[in-house]
């Protein structure tokens, strides 16, 4: 097998034992700090033989070694229990709510890199003059602005004030069905049934939570790559660069950027894993029916099934990110591939 082959391939292996760790941690977290949840299931007059049957039911009258080689066994088959507030398995929950969540997820991101970087950019080559501390401070605004704040405003400005935008409702408009569910992307599957019309209703219903997604993710984007180009533009391959003949595009582009994205690379790979885990309160205030909305419904009812295994699912999703990023380096950073 080639150097690099083997390199991506001992990065792959090392999956294997953190998600094991995470599950591990995950299991014994939860049965020992939150107690035990038979209680929150057991009618005030319940006796000692009903608890116990209840506490069979939910799997919980085996020793914890025994229920962690059961809860082995079941994630080995993709199962993660039953919720038991809609009383459906939680991978199907889990599994119906990812679209939404990604749908959501991929736009913010999108746009956060596509408007933070160039401004990162723009910030780093006129760096102590007017357009950097323009960036500075916006970027400084939206890190430090609580999002379901900037998406409060922006309803309020967008939906209230000047009504151009839907308001937050989810995915659609109030009645309007949704189309045949083919992937679960709302613009995919209503493109797929030819529907524009209910295509762009979706992509309007998508406008304010996306554009608070953008704005939060563009903030540290644009931070990150002033910085790291800014330090890229004093180094000497860049003063040789210069020296001999290159133009700016050259030299802000393709000798500088590359050499600065690797920070960027890593900023972009945690903002991922927390976006694509269900940003909580940004999918609560506009309704979005996503993996947040499903976290936050399973803390407020005490739903032990359904919160175990959204932070499972979330975890492990950092975990494949940061492995993404592990691997994207080898590609923009020829000295990882050597090391």
């Amino acid at each position: 097998m080639p150097p690099l082959g083997k390199m991506i391939l001992r990065r792959v292996l090392w999956v294997f034992p953190v998600a094991f760790g995470v599950v591990t941690m995950t299991f014994f977290m939860a049965r020992v700090l939150n107690g035990d949840p038979t209680e929150l299931y057991s009618p005030p007059e319940a006796t000692d033989e009903l608890r116990a049957q209840i506490r069979a039911r939910l799997g919980l009258a085996d020793p914890l070694p025994i229920q962690f080689v059961h809860y082995l066994r079941d994630l080995l088959r993709f199962d993660l229990g039953i919720s038991f507030t809609t009383q459906q398995s939680v991978a199907s929950d889990l599994w119906d709510r990812l679209p939404a969540t990604l749908e959501l997820g991929l736009a913010g991101l999108l746009l956060g890199i596509v408007v933070g970087i160039p401004l990162g950019v723009v910030a780093a080559v006129h760096r102590e003059r007017w357009p950097d501390f323009l960036v500075r401070g916006t970027t400084l605004s939206g890190m430090a602005l609580p999002q379901f704040w900037v998406g409060l405003v922006l309803i309020s400005i967008f939906f209230v004030d000047l009504q151009v935008l839907p308001g937050p409702v989810g995915r659609l408009p109030i009645g309007v069905a949704a189309p045949p569910r083919i992937t679960g992307f709302l613009l995919v599957d209503t493109l797929l049934a030819g529907d524009f019309s209910l295509w762009w209703q979706a992509v309007r219903q998508l406008a304010l939570p996306a554009l608070t997604l953008g704005f939060s993710t563009a903030a540290p984007i644009a931070r990150v790559t002033r910085s790291a180009m800014a330090e890229a533009l004093q180094s000497d391959y860049v003063r040789t660069a210069i020296a001999m003949g290159h133009s700016k595009r050259v030299v802000w582009f393709r000798y500088s950027l590359r050499n600065a994205l690797l920070p960027v690379v890593t900023l972009i790979g945690g903002i991922a894993g927390h976006i694509f885990a269900g940003a909580v309160l940004l999918e609560s205030i506009f309704a979005w029916p996503g993996l947040g909305q499903y976290a936050l419904q399973a803390i407020e009812r005490s739903d032990f099934a359904a919160l175990q295994g959204f932070v499972i699912y979330a975890s492990l999703l950092y975990v494949l990110a940061f492995l993404a990023v592990d691997l994207l380096y080898m590609f923009i950073d020829p000295r990882v591939r050597a090391s």
